[in-house]
């Protein structure tokens, strides 16, 4: 966890427990908070400077969300990322990002093509400088220009609904940095495809792409697991 991070963005207009929610929330999917970290509401009150109270209000919350879990004596802690989980949400996402790059083959603007261009420019410098945050954040970037390239009001709208759970999975494979020159060649190539109207080669890469995400993030749980279960053994 990054003990200087955690800050609230205080808002006039939302309720103080809310505030503390939005923050614990985010800290979760960017992965602030890893998954099976413990969430004590002592520590974490003193470290956003309010009382318990909101701070048990919104662990209540995040865990009707999916985000927290309650453990027998042990109490909160982020929920772990599952294999099942993430195939069902890359499953989803991989026809999304298909069709996304296929429609915006035909429709995609010249003004469109100077974004996904500079979008893939400040993705490539963001992996230059290491920083897992700002990568995942240029990531999204990127291929949100493929989205709006679509045109499709609807398309945007089921891939906002499933945004904060696809980047949770983002941070995950982001953080192999083995892997990170394939992801900027994955990249270039879609948008190469794109700027071809190369339908065919554009789904086929999409296609590759998110799914060496899924065996790069299931590896890395498993990599998780059997540390895991090495510790327990001790």
């Amino acid at each position: 966890m990054l003990e200087d991070s955690l800050k609230m963005n205080i808002n006039e207009y939302l309720p103080l427990r809310d505030v503390v929610f939005n923050t614990l929330r985010q800290a979760i999917l960017t992965g602030e908070f890893m998954p099976g970290e413990r969430l004590m509401e002592v520590s974490l009150a003193n470290r956003l400077g309010v009382s318990r109270t909101p701070v048990r209000e919104a662990i209540r919350k995040l865990e009707l969300e999916g985000l927290v879990v309650m453990v027998p004596r042990k109490g909160a802690e982020v929920a772990r990322i599952t294999v099942g989980d993430l195939k069902d949400v890359l499953e989803v996402r991989c026809h999304l990002e298909e069709f996304a790059a296929t429609i915006a083959c035909d429709r995609i603007t010249e003004e469109e093509k100077k974004e996904l261009k500079m979008a893939l420019k400040a993705f490539e410098k963001a992996i230059e400088q290491k920083d897992l945050k700002r990568i995942a954040e240029r990531d999204v970037e990127f291929h949100d220009v493929i989205f709006k390239a679509t045109k499709n009001k609807r398309l945007l709208q089921i891939i906002n609904n499933l945004r904060e759970q696809i980047y949770r999975y983002r941070i995950e494979y982001i953080k192999d940095f083995g892997y990170h020159g394939v992801l900027v060649s994955e990249h270039r190539k879609i948008m190469e495809a794109i700027f071809k109207g190369d339908k065919e080669t554009a789904e086929q890469i999409m296609r590759a792409h998110i799914y060496n995400q899924e065996i790069i993030v299931i590896k890395n749980l498993k990599k998780q697991e059997e540390e895991e279960l090495k510790k327990g053994k001790k």
